[in-house]
């Protein structure tokens, strides 16, 4: 039928020359795409294209020869595959319907073969980004990090993040590999290490807002096993954490770890040089944005300690348990034991599988989360300040904790008298009914160094008063106490009234008059409601509130001659949400990222505290909120050494890293039930590795009414915490030692006074800590970190190396299941040697007893003891010496007046080593500075584990007469009258 059509084409003059309109231009330069050399192999690499595409081209290419048709050429005919051939000179006039038709078959196939193009191109597109997509999040579950950590996690806002979602996973939407920051240009060598520049990835940001495009890493080598890497915005200053750290001028020569990093999607490792092994290796999801930053990392081991202050159990919980860390006023309960308690400590410490540990400190204190991977790993989410983390070689746990308070300050050196017995109660509401509560103390024998008063002492709860109606009588207690060699301790909050019943009062007209309260938006006070009402705030990051503070502290003493000072309430605790006025409406008070539980409050950040954009000297509250006890502490203790010019108890409720270097901790009000008592041990041995070793829980519970056999057991325990103080709360029963049965008072009394005996050695383990930043109270596994049982044990503790506690904490109980690792044990009442160690052994226990062990291969300082420290003083001394498996055993003793300062810095004190090797024990005096040691006597030394009877035992060459001698040879012991004098002097003693 073409040629049929084509036969009717008329010839026409070559002159004018024929010109195809602007839409045959149009279809031509179309078609002429199919003319070209790509378009067979565009044909050929589609797998079946319809001839109808052929015949299109064919088509095509006889409408574009119009366009060239201004030469005079003839139609003849048309050939089978449809081609136009040209004979002769003459021209041919195109038939109008038939070039329509043409160049509408010309396009209907030039559209097709587009489509097929786009969809062939398409489909390989989604298969490339589909393996791209695969390749991306084929992440295995345990390692993947949480893209929606706020919660709320759904597809579409899982896509809209660019994350990967897989709905039966936890979580479900996860960062992608690749997400992140990348090196920008060369690794830079720096005095202390090298440095390294990253830019954001392309078409990357957080959901967070704000990204900082640019963040430098310093990579710093400080010694041979401390390493600091920090992360920061160069082009911005940002808040970091105002509290010293040592500083590091040169590279650490030969150190003990190693690290390497990642360029295209930046990561580093950090690694242990021998052994290797990796303990810190970056994941995916870095988030450097103003208020969300996030890191997170896969590290070696599910054994996990540390990052207070929770209710928990010792060894942490590694399957995606998320820890809040927020100074917040709310009592520890056990059954929400991720709430953000009232200290920050974003320490960890990891014990390896091989024994080995290492800790990371992240030096912060914005509010943030903590989730533990179950890969295992850690992901650090804060919402403020930079990445400051400090890593921690070990290899030891004790090493770590060393290490650690290296950095932060050792703990400091605590009087002697705040290691006896403390008493208190919220409710005596009267100086006659606390007179009375010590009198019962004294009438029943029961040792007691310190009564404190909670606040009913003052009056109208407000700061620096005492009721002149109802404790009209402190002064006088306060005298009679320091009569009896007894010390007196008070409770002050933070919050300073301002409408006092009292006009004028001098505490919030002083502050007012220097400047130093924490202030609004406007510049004045911010005002919240605590205790006495409506009550400002001391700033403590303001030097002059120190000023301040030693001021009133002064001014109150002269009216009570108070030895220490309690200070509460200072996370800072606010009744009301960020102040009387409310918080303006800022990104601080409402954060795009709430961390953890912050999240669950009806008022989130700002609940039951002040607003985050409360103004104090250093910083925005909202920086430096965590660090509000920890500042007041440091002032308080400030002021009471100026005051007092000699040691001094400061005990904090809040506290951040470095407050040990101030004082200690109470673990805050719990309640009087057995598994509070359980949840103490943790919390206790937690704060040890935190560097803050004085520390207890309140003895016998405070909320609600104990029972005779609860405080019996706690009593018991509480003899053993480093700070022994038993309180209660207001509106409950007594619960003071003195108040209970005969039978109960006997064994109350019976412990406390075995935690006297045992005070000398306590003291010369705090010695240690001040010295040489070792723990006092500690947990199984520092002393046998390869045997994996201990790595869990948070219901036994030991002091020091020497002595192992195993506690009843179950009601009724007529035994308890103790572990014993491998070593030579032994009672510590009778000596007699536990037998199959590196076991569980069932110990039958009565009321009236404690499970005891001493350690082959110690030997513990001991004292007798009377009802104060003042008195025990005074008392003989004694050693017990409990020998190991090849008949040795080491141990100290140190000595000073318990008060003065700087007593070890001044040279001021005496320190013996004691060591028994094989039938002799020789005490070679380290230093002989405390004149006070030439009047202590050394009147009994007991021997454990001796293999047979000694025949004879001389001191200092002289032979002790048979009568001063008594052998035990059921239990191998060996109990000797000795009479050394002068310990400032070496003693030798030896048996065979």
């Amino acid at each position: 039928h073409h040629a049929a059509q084509l036969a009717d084409v008329r010839s026409f003059s070559a002159s004018p020359r024929l010109k195809p309109s602007a839409k045959t231009r149009t279809w031509t330069f179309c078609c002429r795409f199919l003319e070209s050399p790509g378009y067979p192999f565009i044909i050929s690499s589609l797998w079946t294209v319809p001839k109808l595409l052929s015949r299109v081209a064919s088509n095509c290419k006889n409408l574009s020869l119009l366009g060239k048709m201004g030469r005079t050429k003839q139609y003849n005919t048309l050939s089978d595959d449809d081609s136009i051939q040209f004979t002769g000179t003459s021209h041919s006039r195109w038939d109008k319907k038939e070039k329509r038709r043409r160049c509408c078959a010309c396009i209907m196939g030039s559209v097709i073969l587009l489509i097929l193009v786009g969809v062939v191109v398409a489909v390989v597109l989604v298969v490339i980004a589909e393996k791209i997509t695969k390749d991306k999040c084929s992440i295995d579950p345990s390692n993947r990090i949480n893209c929606i950590p706020e919660g709320g996690a759904s597809e579409d806002l899982c896509n809209e993040r660019g994350c990967c979602w897989v709905a039966s996973n936890t979580p479900q939407c996860f960062y992608p590999s690749g997400f992140g920051y990348e090196v920008n240009g060369s690794v830079k060598p720096t005095d202390y290490g090298f440095q390294v520049d990253l830019k954001l990835k392309s078409n990357q940001t957080s959901p967070y807002g704000n990204d900082s495009k640019n963040v430098r890493v310093d990579v710093m080598f400080e010694t041979q096993n401390r390493l600091r890497i920090k992360m920061y915005d160069p082009n911005s200053e940002r808040y970091e954490v105002p509290i010293a750290t040592p500083p590091v001028g040169s590279k650490a020569k030969n150190p003990n770890y190693d690290v390497t990093f990642e360029k295209d999607t930046f990561s580093f490792t950090v690694s242990r040089s021998t052994p290797k092994k990796n303990l810190f290796s970056m994941a995916e999801g870095l988030i450097f944005s103003d208020q969300f930053l996030q890191l997170a990392a896969f590290i070696p081991s599910h054994n996990i300690y540390g990052l207070g202050e929770h209710v928990t159990g010792l060894r942490l919980d590694t399957n995606r348990t998320v820890l809040t860390l927020f100074s917040r006023d709310i009592p520890p309960n056990p059954d929400f034991p991720s709430t953000n308690l009232y200290g920050v400590h974003p320490l960890y410490l990891c014990l390896e599988e091989d024994g080995n540990a290492h800790g990371v400190f992240l030096l912060n204190s914005n509010a943030m989360e903590i989730e533990l991977l179950p890969a295992p790993g850690i992901t650090y989410r804060t919402i403020g300040g930079i990445l400051d983390l400090y890593f921690l070689l070990g290899p030891s746990p004790e090493a770590v904790v060393q290490q650690y308070t290296e950095i932060v300050g050792h703990p400091f050196m605590p009087p002697y008298w705040s290691l006896g017995f403390h008493l208190c109660r919220w409710g005596y509401n009267s100086s006659e009914n606390t007179q009375a509560v010590v009198q019962r103390m004294r009438d029943k024998k029961i040792p007691q160094d310190t009564q404190w008063n909670d606040i009913d002492y003052m009056h109208d709860k407000l700061d620096f008063t005492y009721d002149n109606a109802t404790y009209a009588g402190l002064p006088d207690l306060v005298e009679d106490l320091h009569s009896n060699g007894q010390r007196y301790v008070i409770i002050i909050d933070p919050g300073i009234s301002n409408e006092a019943s009292e006009d004028p009062y001098p505490p919030f007209d002083d502050g007012v008059a220097l400047g130093i309260f924490i202030a609004n938006s406007s510049g004045d006070p911010i005002i919240g409601q605590v205790w006495p009402g409506t009550t400002a705030f001391p700033d403590f990051t303001n030097p002059l509130a120190e000023t301040y503070w030693e001021n009133e502290i002064r001014k109150f003493r002269s009216s009570v001659e108070f030895d220490g000072l309690w200070i509460d309430m200072n996370e800072p605790s606010n009744f009301v949400p960020g102040s009387l006025e409310g918080c303006p409406n800022s990104t601080y008070n409402s954060p795009p990222f709430l961390p953890g539980v912050i999240r669950t409050l009806n008022s989130g950040i700002i609940e039951k505290t002040l607003c985050m954009t409360a103004e104090q000297n250093v910083s925005t509250h909202y920086n430096v909120h965590s660090l509000y006890g920890h500042t007041e502490a440091n002032a308080t203790m400030r002021a009471l050494t100026q005051i007092l010019n000699k040691r001094s108890l400061v005990i904090s409720r809040s506290t951040y890293p470095g407050t040990g270097v101030h004082g200690g901790h109470w673990l805050g009000d719990n309640s009087a039930e057995w598994r509070h008592m359980v949840n103490s041990i943790p919390g206790i041995l937690d704060f040890s590795i935190f560097g803050i070793p004085l520390v207890g829980a309140d003895i016998c519970g405070f909320f609600g009414d104990t029972t005779e056999q609860l405080c019996t057991r706690w009593q018991q325990l509480g003899a053993f915490y480093p700070f022994s103080r038993n309180h209660n709360t207001i509106g409950t029963r007594d619960q003071d030692p003195a108040v209970w049965s005969n039978t109960t008072v006997d064994i109350m009394r019976d412990a406390l006074l075995l935690r006297y005996k045992l005070l000398p050695f306590l003291y010369t383990l705090f010695y240690s800590a001040h010295v040489d930043a070792t723990t006092v109270a500690r947990p199984l596994f520092f002393e046998f970190p390869t045997d994996n049982q201990t790595w869990g044990l948070d219901q036994q503790f030991m002091w020091g190396s020497a002595l192992l506690i195993t506690p009843v904490l179950t009601e009724n109980a007529s035994s308890v299941r103790a572990y014993f690792p491998k070593a030579r044990w032994f009672d510590l009442r009778n000596g007699s040697e536990v037998s199959g160690t590196g076991a569980h052994v069932t110990l039958e226990v009565t009321m009236e007893t404690i499970p005891l062990h001493v350690r082959g291969g110690s030997i513990i300082p001991m004292q007798e003891p009377s009802t104060t420290t003042n008195a025990s003083r005074g008392n003989p001394f004694s050693l017990l010496v409990a020998l190991n498996a090849t008949a040795g055993a080491c141990g100290q003793l140190f000595l000073d007046d318990g008060e003065s300062l700087d007593t070890i810095e001044n040279e001021h004190y005496t320190l013996l080593n004691i060591m028994a090797d094989k039938g002799t024990l020789t005490s070679t005096v380290e230093h002989s500075g405390y004149s006070g040691a030439t009047e202590a006597t050394l009147n009994n030394i007991l021997i454990y584990g001796l293999a047979a009877k000694p025949n004879s035992v001389s001191v200092n060459n002289a032979t002790l007469p048979a009568g001063d001698v008594t052998w035990n040879g059921s239990t191998k012991s060996l109990n000797t009258t000795v009479s050394i004098t002068n310990l400032n002097k070496p003693f030798t003693m030896s048996w065979k």
